[in-house]
């Protein structure tokens, strides 16, 4: 899978953005890190394969990744009953010396 397909999209949200502004300072136990970046990320991507993809595409040094996959809600259009698609959303949170300037 090329590393241009891994990513899909950035999730621009409130709580995107807020928690891409935020950063959390070093202490014993713990490094200090950096802002966490929503996307949208291909189903069949690892968490190795996001970090790397993030790493290259812009330029940044991922500290950690978290994902989750989401199942489609269910829709009605007229008589009949449908589903959006499943996806995947994964969260990246970069070290401190480092930001995205998407958001």
């Amino acid at each position: 899978m090329d590393i241009y397909h891994v990513i899909k999209r950035p999730l621009v949200t409130e709580k995107g953005t807020h928690q891409s502004q935020q950063s959390h300072e070093a202490t014993r136990h713990r490094r200090a890190r950096g802002g966490a970046y929503a996307f949208e990320v291909h189903a069949e991507a690892s968490k190795p394969v996001i970090k790397q993809a993030i790493e290259k595409i812009y330029n940044v040094k991922v500290q950690s990744v978290r994902t989750a996959r989401r199942t489609g809600k269910t829709r009605r259009v007229r008589y009949k009953t449908g589903k959006t698609a499943d996806w995947k959303k994964a969260v990246v949170v970069l070290n401190a010396d480092y930001h995205i300037d998407l958001f």
